[in-house]
């Protein structure tokens, strides 16, 4: 008896084991499902803004934003990530890769080596983007100057360093859906809900998270702890913008200024220096629709004990 219930446990084992080895597998995308393409490098050099590229990977403490190094640590719940060399570098960075090797990166989530990629990329958002403007994005970034130096790795302890447990977390939270115009809606709204759902991924900073680190889509948008630990990130859905016009927040993300005279602070500082490179007509449009969101209550901030005097 006692031989057959560990046979049958064994067994569960490997089911269960094999059910999560099939629900892990890092998912990539062919170069066969890349049809011939002529690259746009204007709307590449638009991705590159509206992707906010340069605000993790550029060499910290420089002023160009060209020069894509990497290097910037991003701490987390769980752990400390260093935003690696994106840059066209053969050896440190990106320049050995294939078109369909940056599409799987940034649409799937999935190394060159077919390992899965930590969350702190993006992926959740920029799969939402359309392949051909991956593809221009692409072939910008290849235009851009080599930039030596390997990235240290990241910091970041057991059980969250195992790479294959992030497949179950794009199980839970990746839905590898594009996006789905509304047909009720302008193009112009269109084009702004399309740069803050993809590229743009400001749900990523702008949301709270559960204790597995996926945003709780109730309150989307609506702010919560700074993921990087220090902090807290503003409500952008009306219920915190209230007092704010379509043309103010087109202006803050152009000028980085509040209506009330304040200036964007933290990371947003690196944000701006993005979206004040995009058209004026592509911030307008975000800032349409980001006013169009529904309210919603964001989690309530801490209460800051009163200082004794």
């Amino acid at each position: 008896m006692l031989r057959r219930i560990l046979l049958l446990a064994a067994l569960a084992g490997l089911i269960g084991f094999g059910v999560f080895w099939w629900l892990t597998i890092p998912a990539t995308v062919a170069a066969s499902a890349l049809p011939a393409y002529q690259p746009n490098l204007a709307n590449g050099l638009t991705t590159f803004n509206a992707g906010g590229c340069s605000s993790c990977h550029a060499v910290p403490k420089q002023d160009d934003r060209t020069r894509l190094g990497g290097g910037l640590a991003i701490p987390s719940p769980f752990g400390t990530f260093y935003a690696p060399n994106i840059s066209p570098d053969p050896n440190d960075g990106i320049g050995r890769w294939s078109e369909a090797d940056f599409v799987t990166a940034v649409m799937k989530g999935t190394s060159p080596s077919g390992t899965h990629y930590f969350p702190a990329f993006p992926y959740t958002s920029y799969q939402h983007a359309r392949l051909n403007d991956v593809r221009d994005l692409f072939a910008y970034l290849k235009t851009l100057p080599p930039v030596a130096g390997k990235v240290r790795d990241h910091d970041v302890p057991f059980p969250f360093n195992i790479r294959r447990n992030v497949g179950v977390w794009k199980f839970l939270f990746m839905d590898g859906k594009p996006f789905v115009a509304d047909a009720s809606r302008s193009a112009h709204w269109y084009r702004g809900a399309y740069l803050v759902n993809s590229f743009g991924h400001c749900a990523e900073c702008h949301s709270p998270r559960n204790f597995l680190g996926g945003i709780i889509s109730s309150q989307r948008f609506a702010g919560g702890p700074n993921p990087e630990g220090e902090g807290w990130v503003p409500n952008i859905t009306p219920r915190g913008l209230s007092d704010w016009s379509v043309k103010d927040v087109a202006y803050f993300l152009d000028s980085g200024q509040t209506p009330d005279g304040d200036s964007a602070g933290g990371s947003m500082v690196r944000v701006i220096r993005n979206t004040s490179q995009l058209s004026p007509t592509d911030r307008d449009a975000i800032a349409e629709y980001i006013k169009s969101l529904p309210p919603v209550e964001g989690p309530p901030k801490p209460v800051k004990p009163e200082k004794k005097s």
